[in-house]
């Protein structure tokens, strides 16, 4: 692991670096430098918009009293692809507009993080639910959850 991730911070910004003296080289560097910081104030908007939205539907399930894992995610996604926008270059700029944008995350969600933790197995909760008709205490409203958990 240790190897790919060397491997990774060598390579990402040799490639960066081609790309943005090929772009150099066929525009000028005024136009390079002026896409690099164009992309960064964009970036940057973005980021901000999306991150509130993202925090907003994170306080809205919490509100419903559901687990926000698809908010985490999209926050988590927001803050590497603003760190993404930050580092001068076309490749990173690329993958963090593509997760900035909710359709680009959900392609992310869909492909790169289930095959991420494919190897962990998928947990299937099988539960029954009984509803006590009176609660024990006069400010306890729970309910009673009996079920099994199997791991396939």
């Amino acid at each position: 692991m240790l190897l790919r991730l060397l491997l990774l911070f060598i390579t990402v910004p040799l490639v960066e670096l081609y790309l943005l003296l090929q772009l150099a080289d066929f525009t000028g560097a005024g136009p390079t430098f002026l896409l690099v910081i164009i992309t960064g104030i964009i970036g940057s908007w973005l980021a901000k918009r999306e991150g509130l939205i993202a925090w907003q539907k994170f306080q809205v399930a919490l509100g419903e009293g559901r687990m926000p894992s698809r908010e985490i995610q999209d926050g988590l996604m927001i803050v590497f692809s603003a760190a993404l926008l930050l580092t001068p270059g076309l490749l990173t700029d690329m993958v963090g507009f593509v997760m900035l944008v909710p359709v680009g995350r959900d392609l992310i969600r869909k492909f790169v993080l289930s095959r991420l933790f494919r190897g962990f197995g998928s947990v299937h909760v099988h539960t029954t639910t009984t509803f006590e008709s009176t609660p024990l205490h006069p400010f306890d409203d729970s309910k009673t959850i009996e079920g099994r958990a199997t791991r396939r």
